[in-house]
């Protein structure tokens, strides 16, 4: 039966050939979402590594951070935009959680985050929730999940107002615009916890920095950062 079930899933890939994600090149059988040669030549940034780094600067001297990274470098026009607009707004929900498994091993063996007692991803509206039928912060905070075995909160800190996009707005207006809009529901759940705060890209910081706010309404709470992108 595995033999067969072989079989026909190679000849379904010569009709219907899987291309990856980030440079468009036909997948080979062993190879998921993205191709063995963009998962080694995506630009890394090992902020995991380095603890003064381009994310953590972000929020200096505006919320407290334990640590904060992202696994790549965010270029216009580069691999890792056309990886996430696959993710996002073509719905291949799939490389979320790739991505996740690939950073949660990682940030696993990096000991800022050892502590960590829950993952909780950027949350939503749910009416663009209920539009867009998933949130993509949330698939890459479950592959993490699945790798550092540590527990995903969804349903603690919540979207209380639907913001519009933040693509053409300067720092200030996404500052504006994320302020006071998220809330913690259960704020007793998070004390004295280590919280590792997950997005899918970072570029003024303003929803993370709102998010963090959120989550020092508990009391003795921690907070890391961890995105899939970082614009440079």
């Amino acid at each position: 039966m595995a033999l067969i079930k072989s079989y026909f899933s190679d000849f379904v890939s010569l009709i219907f050939p899987r291309s990856c994600l980030a440079c468009g090149s036909s997948l080979f059988k062993h190879e998921n979402s993205i191709c063995t040669m963009c998962l080694h030549q995506l630009p890394k940034t090992n902020f995991h590594l380095e603890p003064d780094n381009m994310v953590t600067k972000h929020f200096w001297g505006k919320v407290p951070l334990e640590a904060g990274a992202s696994l790549y470098y965010f270029e216009k026009g580069g691999r890792v935009q056309n990886l996430l607009h696959q993710f996002k707004y073509k719905k291949f929900t799939e490389v979320g959680m790739e991505l996740g498994l690939l950073y949660g091993k990682k940030l696993k063996k990096a000991e800022p985050y050892q502590s960590c007692d829950y993952i909780i991803p950027v949350p939503l509206h749910k009416s663009k929730l209920k539009k867009r039928g998933f949130n993509q912060s949330a698939i890459f905070a479950e592959g993490l999940s699945q790798a550092m075995s540590i527990p995903t909160l969804f349903d603690n800190l919540v979207r209380k107002i639907a913001t519009q996009t933040q693509t053409k707005k300067h720092a200030y207006e996404r500052y504006q615009n994320t302020s006071a809009i998220f809330e913690l529901k259960n704020p007793k759940q998070l004390e004295g916890k280590h919280i590792l705060l997950v997005d899918d890209v970072i570029t003024t910081g303003s929803t993370l920095e709102a998010c963090i706010a959120a989550l020092q309404r508990a009391q003795n709470v921690k907070v890391s950062v961890a995105t899939i992108a970082c614009a440079k």
